[in-house]
């Protein structure tokens, strides 16, 4: 049996997959609230697949508990959140989770971080917990996730794994279990190279969205068209400029790169200068929809409208949405009552001004700054009426009306 800790947007899909593929799998919450929604047989987030994943597990035998289970292999996949401060980890989840599995695991039982850490976490943090606790029995093992809210089941399946442990019957154990659903590479290898090669992936990606969005600067300065440049450019065979947009969100991208900063602030200069860049873009966002108020004679915030809360299209996961951190410093932009905000995704209250329904939404508002390219509107710039739009994503096509960043 697996013990799967953590059921939120990457343990749960994974707890499932197990149960779907023949595996005896406990899902084990902190939350009360979330585990009695499972158990009454509703998923805790909107995702493609997930309701029938849930399905499917639930019927092979997938059970749901806040009560850590005794059992031989453990897998946590807790937050791991970052000191906005220091750059720096914050293990203390992981930390938790393992110490509570701790108290049940048997003799011999492996603990399988999923989570995604910092090179060298889970020997500054994890380790002396079991040594603490006189638990050198316990074997470790790193299997960070690789998946993306839109896609998840399907990349469960798909996407080549990275398994790390102490040694290699460690690790071949875990690649086994993995093994029953993944269709993809398993590399097995030590857990300080898993753990660095999980962040350097989601840091490649970082780095070139700075790029482009950099690009998206330097052209708007002195009025080029920075997609028309970037079409162009992707000709070359060895080119591939990604697309600029009004930021970088989601608890992968924009948060892995600050682990490699934090560790090494005087070597991960390029990596700082990316993550900055990116985190700049809302601010950025906010300068040009105030040059396209000018443009169009729009002196009244309050008729102005965010589209989008989520931080990707077709998702209902806000985690550091580029939308709340342009909420954050609307204020030193934009004067006036605060605009009104709407995403057909996120069912719940995220912020203030935050309505349900796209005729609510639109009701009064001259301007749209288009910030997710949700599938109900995109490519549709008549879905705003005849509104004044600023399209973040490119998504909306070309029009009288149509603004770009």
């Amino acid at each position: 049996m697996i013990n799967v800790i953590g059921l939120g947007y990457i343990g749960l899909p994974t707890a499932l997959m197990f149960a779907a593929h023949g595996v005896e799998v406990v899902g084990t919450d902190c939350d009360a609230e979330l585990v009695a929604t499972l158990n009454a047989g509703r998923t805790t987030f909107k995702e493609e697949g997930l309701d029938e994943l849930f399905g499917r597990a639930v019927a092979a035998g997938a059970r749901f508990s806040t009560e850590y289970q005794e059992c031989g292999t453990y897998i946590v996949s807790v937050p791991t959140p970052y000191d906005k401060a220091t750059k720096r980890i914050d293990p203390s989840y992981v930390v938790d989770a393992v110490g509570s599995v701790l108290d049940v695991a048997p003799e011999g039982a492996v603990v399988v971080i999923e989570s995604t850490v910092s090179p060298g976490a889970i020997d500054r943090y994890v380790r002396p917990a079991l040594a603490g606790r006189g638990r050198g029995d316990v074997k470790l093992a790193h299997a960070p996730e690789r998946i993306i809210p839109g896609d998840m089941v399907g990349e469960l399946l798909r996407n080549n794994r990275t398994v790390g442990a102490d040694d290699p019957e460690t690790g071949e154990l875990v690649k086994s279990l993995y093994a029953s659903f993944c269709r993809g590479e398993i590399a097995v290898t030590d857990i300080r190279t898993a753990e660095m090669t999980k962040v350097v992936e989601n840091t490649f990606r970082d780095v070139n969205i700075a790029f482009a969005n950099e690009l998206a600067k330097i052209c708007r300065s002195d009025g080029m068209d920075v997609r028309e440049i970037i079409r162009i450019a992707n000709k070359h065979p060895r080119v591939g400029i990604l697309s600029p947009g009004p930021g970088v969100g989601g608890h992968c991208i924009s948060v892995d790169p600050w682990f490699l900063v934090g560790d090494y602030p005087e070597l991960a200069r390029l990596i700082r200068n990316a993550r900055e860049t990116n985190d700049s873009m809302p601010e950025f966002v906010l300068a040009r929809a105030s040059e396209v108020m000018r443009e169009s004679g729009i002196t009244d915030s309050s008729k102005v409208g965010i589209y989008g809360l989520a931080y990707k299209e077709d998702v209902d996961d806000v985690r550091e949405s580029p939308t709340l951190q342009m909420l954050e410093s609307m204020g030193r932009h934009l004067a006036g009552s605060p605009c009104k905000v709407y995403d057909p995704w996120v069912e719940r209250d995220v912020v203030p001004n935050q309505v349900h329904s796209m005729e609510e939404f639109l009701e009064g508002l001259e301007m749209v700054v288009v910030m997710v390219g949700h599938s109900e509107v995109k490519g549709r710039p008549e879905a705003f009426g005849d509104r004044v739009l600023l399209d973040t994503r490119d998504v909306m096509g070309s029009g009288e009306n149509v603004h770009k960043l």
